[in-house]
């Protein structure tokens, strides 16, 4: 399989396991806001295969996910693809010029820090167009609401991304999906392990207790 076939089935299975994640793995977190994995497969990508990447995968996967199962039309598609991009390719641009374990660690929080601001400034600006609330409504909801849901969920993106970013590259390499040189980094750090692990159980337990079952 050449390069360019081999760039092409690689997108296409990114955006197929995006779109599954994405419409299974919904969960309710709090008011009309719903966490899901699929911008950790994205920046996997993204880390992986570039940035362009990250950004081809979430502008078809969210074109998709508007025809198909979304009710916020074309508004909220560009919506989703400003939070993912914010996110993903924030951290795989970082990464690609600082290809180190400190790099990948530096790209997803500056991401994390990244999608959360954008996202308060688009919840603001956007929210009320497509949602249908008053922009004062919305604006009272930033801090108590927007915020606590844009840390968690970058939180738990950045974490999960951390601790599968090794193993999948692992799994790659081996059916020769990725080369070598595009491994991830050697070195690791148990500490940055239980970080990500810890994060990830507060996360958890936090959307849990939103939703009274804990």
């Amino acid at each position: 399989m050449n390069s360019r076939t081999k760039k092409i089935v690689t997108t296409a299975m990114l955006c197929a396991i995006t779109y599954v994640v994405m419409a299974v793995g919904r969960i309710p977190v709090v008011l009309f806001l719903k966490y899901d994995p699929s911008d950790v497969i994205v920046t996997l990508g993204g880390l992986i295969w570039g940035p362009m990447t990250s950004c081809l995968v979430s502008v078809i996967v969210a074109t998709v996910e508007m025809i198909t199962v979304s009710d916020t039309g074309i508004i909220g598609c560009i919506m989703n693809i400003v939070q993912t991009l914010s996110f993903a390719c924030t951290a795989a641009v970082i990464y690609k010029k600082k290809h180190t374990l400190s790099g990948a660690v530096i790209g997803l929080s500056v991401g994390w820090l990244t999608t959360v601001v954008v996202m308060l400034l688009w919840n603001y600006l956007v929210t009320p167009l497509y949602m249908g609330y008053p922009r004062e409504a919305v604006a009272e909801m930033l801090l108590p609401v927007f915020l606590p849901f844009n840390l968690l969920k970058g939180g738990l993106n950045a974490s999960i991304t951390f601790l599968l970013y090794r193993p999948v590259v692992t799994a790659l390499r081996k059916s020769g999906y990725v080369m070598t040189s595009e491994s991830a980094p050697k070195s690791r750090h148990t500490g940055l392990l239980i970080l990500a692990a810890l994060i990830v159980i507060t996360c958890v337990l936090f959307i849990l207790s939103l939703n009274g079952i804990i």
